[in-house]
């Protein structure tokens, strides 16, 4: 039987939660203290802010989240850490109206895949993929820049996967961007992007400002603004990129248009009851 301060015991998960809530802790730093995933420290912190009142209070933890649920007091994840204040979900009321664009840095594949072999062939293959070097030797695969763009009314996502993060690249992509969203009946009247040096270039304003769409930058250190597309970012991530063992960067390639087709035309969004396509009347009855 194990002791009561152990970490798999109630004690021990509220012991975590606390160092993550109250001290700060990144996630990860906390999930390798207690020695468990960074997704089961990411639940135990969730049920720790209840966890750590009821300790405080000498009640049970289904009691102080029955009181905090009566009077509406909001979760940890719903709160901004540096203010304290509810960050509240925001809809523009028409297509075009906002859309939120973003870049995700992303990992390339060596070919051969890098989830679906040993780690001895795996280095095989990322010596055979690339003759690029850092400068103790290890073969450098490299990144590559995922450029997004979402509209805050029906969530229609546009995206693709290029080499930089250069203010040539992301006009050129935003050139592209805005003909796809033309050609779903969308009429761009404001884009809102972060502070990156390509969203502060000449180039990026005097494109933007040709085709008469204003721009809008977040708030230094204030990602969730853009959060549209910083939760679009992560979707991304756990539903295509690493979603399977692809066996090279181009294999995982050639998968993103298929799961924008199924984000924009098939995936319910708890957010707008339904897919984005069903917000666009120019859409009805054509989605397949």
């Amino acid at each position: 039987m194990s002791h009561r301060n152990a970490p798999l015991t109630p004690t021990g998960r509220l012991r975590l939660a606390r160092c993550v809530v109250e001290e700060g802790w990144p996630l990860r730093l906390a999930a390798e203290r207690f020695q468990v995933s960074v997704a089961t420290a990411k639940r135990w912190r969730a049920g720790g802010g209840r966890r750590a009142f009821a300790a405080l209070l000498g009640l049970a933890a289904s009691t102080v989240h029955r009181v905090l649920t009566c009077y509406g007091l909001a979760r940890l994840r719903h709160l901004d850490r540096a203010t304290g204040r509810v960050v509240r979900r925001y809809e523009r009321a028409t297509p075009g109206e906002l859309v939120h664009v973003d870049i995700k840095k992303l990992g390339n594949i060596p070919d051969g895949g890098h989830r679906v072999c040993n780690r001895a062939t795996g280095n095989q293959h990322r010596k055979a993929t690339t003759t690029a070097r850092y400068p103790h030797g290890k073969p450098q695969i490299g990144y590559s820049y995922l450029h997004n763009a979402m509209d805050g009314h029906s969530r229609l996502a546009y995206a693709e996967i290029l080499p930089d993060e250069t203010k040539t690249t992301a006009v050129a992509f935003w050139t592209r961007a805005q003909a796809f969203f033309a050609s779903h009946g969308i009429t761009v009247q404001r884009v809102l992007t972060d502070n990156g040096s390509c969203y502060r270039s000449r180039n990026w304003r005097n494109t933007l400002t040709a085709a008469g769409i204003h721009h809008t930058r977040t708030r230094p250190y204030r990602p969730q603004t853009n959060g549209k597309v910083q939760r679009f970012n992560r979707t991304l991530l756990d539903e295509w990129a690493y979603a399977g063992p692809y066996h090279s960067q181009t294999a995982r390639r050639a998968t993103l248009p298929g799961f924008l087709h199924d984000h924009n035309h098939h995936r319910h969004h708890t957010s707008i009851d339904g897919p984005p396509a069903t917000r666009l009347p120019n859409l009805t009855g054509k989605i397949n």
